[in-house]
């Protein structure tokens, strides 16, 4: 770890990851298969935490075969539920698993966490704890969602309800840099979501977020509707946190509700059965594609140190993915990218007489 510009950390050679292995559905022997599987994937990872009941962890790792010289285990005595009140509960249960792994990011021995815990509980850590990055006035939850010919990043994705204009101009600077880096888009099309795509539609949020965006050093395509998201318009879609939530539920359940339907007609009559056996390489690759456990999970950014947010429900292979995910953050330098690109933004915008003087300065 070494100390950069504006005194973030930045993370060089080392990438060291403390992950919870306490907060998921199913139990710490499941994330830490899922560590060991990140390990054996990229030799580039300097350390991984595992960071939760001493004895728990112990008593896990030897029916894994897991003696990776790099794993170092750190003790927390207590674990946020999903019942916790997020705020409270953190300051709390100083001792939990996901106050443990945040500090390690905040004391500078580890680069980044990984959690499958509560959500709130996550974002109440890095924010007490870390700290929003330089000229970021709010961090929030980057979700990836795919459609049928890209991914776009949902940004706010239920972080933050109630939002200000230069909120939704900084979520859309982020998205764009972690669909760029992490994504590999290289110019990706940022959109507002509203209910309409003329320039006059919309919220004061949005109408307001919309001269913003129109400032910024983006490829910004305007507003986009609900039914744009899945026609490969966009690469970000920027919203507030009420919005994004129910966007990113609704899609999820969706792609549920498709896949029984088409389970339970295909399983109708003798000939359906023949027609889905014919097609059954084409329903893999579409499952394949919308396949949560690819992406992991949610990064939060903004926040002074990489965190992602893994989902509760994560298997092996989607806690390795979120490992992986996280340790490609560090590689391409996300956070140094989100400082560079907000502090001109806001010096930008502040020019044009649409920030305060004092955030212009940032």
């Amino acid at each position: 770890m070494r100390a950069g510009r504006d005194g973030i950390r930045v993370s060089s050679i080392v990438m060291r990851i403390a992950v919870d292995v306490m907060g998921g559905d199913h139990g710490c022997g499941v994330v830490i298969e899922g560590a060991k599987r990140a390990l054996l994937a990229d030799k580039k990872i300097t350390a991984i935490y595992l960071v939760g009941d001493k004895a728990e962890i112990h008593a896990a790792l030897p029916p894994r075969g897991f003696r990776d010289h790099r794993v170092r285990v750190v003790h927390a005595s207590e674990v946020l539920t999903m019942d916790d009140k997020p705020a409270a509960a953190v300051r709390r249960k100083k001792d939990s698993s996901i106050a443990r792994a945040v500090e390690l990011v905040h004391d500078g021995k580890a680069d980044a966490v990984v959690s499958p815990g509560n959500t709130g509980g996550i974002f109440a850590a890095a924010t007490f704890k870390l700290g929003r990055l330089p000229g970021v006035d709010r961090g929030g939850i980057a979700a990836v969602i795919p459609t049928p010919d890209n991914e776009f990043v949902l940004l706010d994705a239920g972080a933050n309800i109630e939002c200000k204009p230069i909120h939704l101009a900084h979520y859309a600077i982020m998205g764009s840099i972690y669909s760029r880096e992490i994504l590999g888009y290289q110019k990706p099309r940022v959109g507002i979501l509203s209910i309409g795509t003329e320039d006059t539609k919309g919220n004061p949020l949005t109408l307001e977020a919309f001269k913003l965006c129109k400032h910024l050093d983006l490829d910004f395509v305007g507003n986009v509707e609900g039914h744009d998201l899945f026609k490969s318009k966009v690469e970000v879609v920027v919203c507030d946190g009420f919005v994004g939530n129910i966007v990113l539920k609704t899609c999820e359940s969706l792609a549920v509700g498709i896949f029984t339907m088409l389970k339970r007609e295909l399983t109708t009559s003798p000939h359906r059965q023949l027609g889905a056996l014919l097609a059954q390489n084409a329903f893999r690759t579409i499952k394949r594609k919308m396949d949560p456990e690819a992406y992991g999970g949610a990064s939060l950014l903004g926040f002074n140190g990489a965190v992602l947010k893994a989902h509760a429900s994560a298997r092996e292979r989607a806690i390795s993915s979120a490992i992986g995910i996280t340790a490609k953050n560090l590689q391409h330098h996300v956070n140094e990218l989100i400082v560079r690109d907000i502090a001109r933004a806001n010096q930008r915008l502040g020019a044009a007489g649409l920030l305060p003087p004092s955030m212009g300065d940032n």
